[in-house]
This record gives C-alpha cells, sequence and structure tokens, in this order.
C-alpha cells in the first residue's frame, strides 16, 4: 500500500551516567523491544514500552531513562514507569528530551554486566491524528518507536510494534501503511484482549539504532472531529482582511527589514552578554543524587552562578574578618597584606591576597580570573555524584534562615552580633541589597570587632568613652555608646556598596571579567560547519535523530545529554 499522510511521532532515550563528572557514554544490547501503540476512542494516544537493557560488562551504571514524546499535549500524572516489575516513583519532565520525561532507577539502576527490563507507560497524548491524504473520511495515524546511538547500542534487536485501533473499528475497514525496508510488508493482523483490531509487526534482527516507521489509517467517524489536527479552512473575508491591513502598511516595508536588522542585532547582542555571564560548566548540572554539604558560602556563590562581583566581596570579607588583610583605600581599593597569615586561610582566599601584591590592575585580574576558573574546578569535582538542584535549594534555605536569625533579633547588640556571625550566607540573597536596607533602617548597629580594618575611615570610641557604664542588665543600651557603633543606615550602605566598589575598583567590566572566565569554564560549542544528519543519530553528543517527511509532523527527538 501507498503510505498515507500522518504524523511522525518519534521517542528518543538519552541514556547518560550521572557518576562522573563527564558524560559517559551508554554501552548496552537491547535483545528485546516491545511497543504498544493504542489509539483511542477520544483520538489519543496511549504508549506502552518494554525495553530489555544488557549492559555492557565495563559499561557505566544505567541510571536514568529519558523518553521523549510526540508533543506537548500529554499529562505527566498518567505517567507510570517500573523496573522488572518494581514501581518508579521519580518521573518528570526531561530537561533534555522536549518534549519528554524523565525516568529515575534509583536503586534498581542497572550495574555493569546485568540486565533490566524498564517498562514506560505514556497514559494520554493528544493531536496525535491528522487527515488521510488519500480520503478525506478517514484519519491517518504514524509512529516510529524510539531508537538509540549507533555507539551505545551493540547487537540485534528482536522488535515488535504493535497498532491497537480505536474501539469498533470493523476489519474490513482499517488499512495499514507500508512498513520500514527489513520489515514484513504487510502486519500482523488480529483482535487483543479488549477487542479491538490490532496491527503487529515484528522483526527478531531489528537494529536499534535503526529508524523505522509504522502506520494505519482507519475512519474518522470512531474518533471526535476536534482530535483530527487540520489545516486551518481558507476564509475568504479572512484573507481579504489581512490583504488591506498588509496594503496599509506597504510604505514601512522598507523600514521594516532594516528595523528588523536592529532589533536582530540587539538580541544577538544580549544573548552575547548573558552567554558570558554563564561560568558554570555543563558537567555541574549532571543530575546525580542528595545534597552537597558542606559548602562555603563562596563555593555555594559559585554553585548559585551568582554575580562575580558580590562572590569577590564575599571573600574580601572573609580574609578580613580572619586578619588576614586590611582596607587602606577604597577607592581605588587597595590591600595590606597582615603577615604572618593565618592558617585557616583556603586555597581561594590566599590567591584572592596574592592578586593584591601587584599594583598592576590588569595583573592583579588575571590572578582574581584564574582564581575563580580553579574555584570553578574545584567545585566540578566536589559535585560529582551529587544533585544541583537540591543543593541550591538546601544553601538558599541556609540564606533564608540566616536572615531570620537577624531580623528576629531582639536588641540591636544581638542583631549585631548575629549579622556578624552569618554574614557571608546572607550574601547569597538575590535581594541582598535591598534586605540589608530594610533591616538596618533605624537604630544603632554596633560594629564588628574587624570593621575598622574594612573602613579605614571609621574611628573607635576612645577609650573615656569606652569607660562609661552600660545599662542596669550589663548589656549596652542603643542610647548609650560605649562600644564602637554606626548610624543603622551608615552600615548598611556601606555594605551595598562595598559589591559596588569593587566591581568599579578592580574587576572593570563585569561581563567583560566573567566571560574571559567562561571561555575556559564554560565555552561556547563549536560549529560543525555542517548541517548534515548522522544516520545513526549519535554524533556531537545527540542520542538520538529524528527524519520528519511530512507536513505537520512532530518529533519528539531532541539532543544533549546527561
Amino acid at each position: 500500500m501507498r503510505r498515507l499522510f500522518g504524523i511522525l511521532t518519534a521517542a528518543c532515550i538519552l541514556l547518560i551516567s550521572p557518576s562522573s563528572g563527564l558524560a559517559q557514554t551508554y554501552i548496552f544490547q537491547l535483545p528485546e523491544q516491545e511497543v504498544n501503540v493504542f489509539w483511542n476512542a477520544d483520538g489519543s494516544q496511549s504508549i506502552d514500552y518494554v525495553f530489555v537493557f544488557k549492559n555492557d560488562i565495563d559499561g557505566p551504571v544505567i541510571q536514568f531513562v529519558d523518553v521523549g514524546i510526540p508533543n506537548e499535549n500529554y499529562n505527566l500524572d498518567y505517567v507510570y514507569a517500573d523496573i522488572d516489575g518494581e514501581g518508579i516513583s521519580n518521573i518528570e519532565e526531561s530537561p533534555y528530551v522536549i518534549p519528554g520525561v524523565a525516568v529515575d532507577l534509583g536503586s534498581q539502576a542497572i550495574p555493569a554486566g546485568e540486565s533490566g527490563r524498564v517498562h514506560v507507560f505514556i497514559g494520554i497524548v493528544e493531536k496525535v491524528l491528522y487527515p488521510d491524504a488519500s480520503d478525506e473520511n478517514y484519519a491517518s495515524a504514524v509512529f516510529a518507536p524510539s531508537y538509540f546511538s549507533a555507539e551505545s547500542v551493540q547487537g540485534l534487536t528482536d522488535m515488535t510494534v504493535t497498532f491497537h485501533l480505536p474501539p469498533g473499528v470493523q476489519p474490513e475497514e482499517p488499512r495499514w501503511h507500508s512498513s520500514s525496508d527489513g520489515w514484513p510488508e504487510a502486519p500482523q493482523t488480529g483482535f487483543d484482549q479488549d477487542g479491538r483490531i490490532s496491527y503487529t509487526w515484528r522483526n527478531p534482527q531489528a537494529s536499534g539504532s535503526s529508524y523505522y516507521s509504522f502506520g494505519a489509517s482507519f475512519p474518522a467517524a470512531y474518533v471526535p472531529e476536534y482530535a483530527i489536527v487540520r489545516p486551518e479552512a481558507f476564509n475568504f473575508w479572512k484573507a481579504a482582511g489581512e490583504f488591506a491591513s498588509g496594503a496599509s502598511k506597504w510604505l514601512l516595508s522598507v523600514l521594516a527589514p532594516l528595523a528588523g536588522l536592529y532589533v536582530l542585532a540587539k538580541l544577538v547582542g544580549y544573548t552575547g552578554e548573558q552567554r558570558k555571564l554563564q561560568y558554570l560548566p555543563p558537567k555541574i548540572s549532571i543530575e546525580g543524587h542528595g545534597i552537597k554539604r558542606g559548602l562555603t558560602a563562596v563555593e555555594a556563590a559559585i554553585l548559585m552562578e551568582q554575580p562575580l562581583d558580590k562572590i569577590m566581596t564575599m571573600i574580601l570579607f572573609a580574609v578580613i574578618k580572619k586578619g588576614a588583610a586590611k582596607v587602606i583605600s577604597k577607592d581605588p581599593l587597595e590591600l595590606e597584606i597582615v603577615q604572618p597569615q593565618p592558617e585557616e586561610l583556603r586555597t581561594y582566599e590566599q590567591d584572592f591576597l596574592r592578586a593584591f601584591e601587584s599594583h598592576k590592575i590588569s595583573a592583579r585580574r588575571k590572578v582574581l580570573q584564574k582564581m575563580i576558573v580553579d574555584l570553578v574546578n574545584s567545585l566540578s569535582h566536589k559535585m560529582k555524584g551529587f544533585n544541583r538542584k537540591e543543593s541550591i535549594a538546601y544553601y538558599r534555605e541556609i540564606t533564608d534562615k540566616a536572615w531570620l536569625q537577624v531580623e528576629e533579633a531582639g536588641t540591636p547588640e544581638v542583631k549585631s552580633q548575629k549579622f556578624d556571625e552569618v554574614m557571608e550566607w546572607t550574601l547569597l540573597d538575590r535581594n541582598y541589597d535591598r534586605r540589608t536596607r530594610e533591616v538596618f533602617s533605624s537604630g544603632p548597629v554596633l560594629v564588628p570587632s574587624w570593621w575598622s580594618s574594612y573602613d579605614p575611615g571609621f574611628k573607635p570610641p576612645s577609650a573615656a568613652q569606652a569607660s562609661r557604664p552600660s545599662g542596669p542588665s550589663g548589656r549596652v543600651s542603643p542610647a548609650n555608646p560605649s562600644l564602637p557603633h554606626l548610624p543603622g543606615a551608615d552600615f548598611a550602605a556601606s555594605m551595598v556598596t562595598g559589591v559596588q566598589n569593587f566591581s568599579a575598583g578592580v574587576m572593570g567590566d563585569v561581563s567583560e571579567f566573567t566571560g574571559r572566565i567562561t571561555q575556559r569554564t564554560n565555552p561556547a560549542p563549536k560549529s560543525s560547519g555542517s548541517s548534515s544528519r548522522s544516520s545513526g543519530g549519535g554524533g556531537g553528543g545527540s542520542s538520538c535523530a529524528c527524519a520528519c517527511a511530512c507536513a505537520g509532523c512532530a518529533c519528539a527527538c531532541a539532543g544533549g545529554g546527561r
């Protein structure tokens, strides 16, 4: 039979090991693959996959399965999966196959040399039927089962594809489409357990890395009219109105291309600037399990991809609080390196101080850029096997709790003390500027002992002032300036402008500074210089490939990986 017009639906699976910092390609055999495609009475589609994976003896653990879905019109609540009969609870929208779902095999991950039977059921997919090109009274349904990168799957696959036509369709009514090369021309016909007509194609020597397509047509009367995706009918009056509207704008046709080029240039420029600020390498986003605890506030800021001027300011406060440096000039920022250095300095704090040993701005920036690159690389190593999203949520909770301690403090001295203790974590708040000004908007602030090392213009009270009596409980009264203090607004302003001063005086243009780091930690992918498509679909990190050959087709494949 001649192939009829239909929608091409292809589901692809991305399998990448989460256990290493760099994505590892799975190596496995696919002895069996079975898919049942149900064309339902309401015009929707249900897809039931069974994959039997045999992991290579030297392959990485198969942890995640990303399954493509024909289009966006599906309901995640109706997706079910299990492995070897044990249900899987962690099923989410896939960030790599769009549209698609990510299935986490959890504790049932398939280790090297072992086998597993993965079952994925997608209950509702809508808008999957199209008009039959040869008969307007028929609906056409075309489906392409999942296939894998040729570099991943080894050996042959016993593959079975079964269509279950809508209830009520009579044996003489439906039509099957010609199948792909290597498959029987005519499917085996029969009835399923529900009495529905079924078409079954089977190839014991199929390839798990090859694209195959199957199709059928049946009377459109067996599904609702709205379920069939049809091109919009021609409307003369609508077309005439559009023509009149277009004619009235004809005089702008010369200016419009120029305006479009201007907007495009601006958009490209903006995208380029945003790209510069994305200094985290993709491997940190590899999905793992659990929270990475024990990061410093600076490392957590890197994980959150906070602006680098804020991160630099965090390190500045850290070395000052540890007594390793003093600010001798704020504009331009100059430090006095205290000797001997404290033993508890971290590597990035030592590198930070080393940068300020040079008085040349260019040399200082190079050292600071290398410091950030080393920080990013160190964090990449620490995050191996951990989940970035869960970890970020954990450190945001720490930030919220830190601010809560400060905000709930009952007296100025307790508020100042708490802020001093958790200051580095409060800096992680995106609304740090506003929140700092609000918390210290009124009343005095008892400055910490290291404040004079940060603010060279600050003069602590004299000994006579310090000897004045405190309040009756021994606490310092807000009205009693027996300890160093500042008006709250002045304190907040000094803290907030610290980030701004660092940007202007040391880093220069933040985008340019960050861009130089991004070039080393997250370089833009190089173009292959060709738009040709690999037949196996595994080129350039993509684990699947689609071929849409009909108008209105919808491919569910997407490149990328974990």
